[in-house]
């Protein structure tokens, strides 16, 4: 197994391990720890594409794992701000509807 599959394949179980939680977590601080751990599948399935081919290793995928990152960061740091403005305006980070199918997942709806 080359190592580019490999980074593929860990990509690709990154990847659908952030969408599970994504869909089932209310937690908005989980939410947004979903979408790194996405994020981090699609930057590893990207050094996998560029590793690929059997040459010299392509550097565009590189550079856009690069740039990729601090714009995960920061959209990150956005997040979390905007979870805690939730937090205060309503005392509970999580949204309402989510708060509502927990409630009904609890009672056994």
């Amino acid at each position: 197994m080359s190592s580019a599959l490999l980074y593929a394949g860990a990509g690709m179980g990154l990847l659908l391990v952030g969408v599970w939680a994504l869909v089932l977590r209310a937690h908005l601080l989980r939410k947004v720890l979903a979408i790194n751990v996405m994020g981090s599948g699609a930057f590893l399935l990207l050094v996998g594409a560029g590793a690929m081919g059997g040459g010299p290793v392509d550097p565009v995928p590189q550079a856009m794992v690069i740039t990729g990152i601090v714009v995960s960061i920061s959209a990150t740091a956005l997040a979390l701000a905007l979870v805690l403005r939730i937090a205060y305006a309503t005392g509970k980070a999580a949204l309402p509807e989510d708060r509502e199918r927990d409630l009904m997942d609890r009672e056994g709806r």
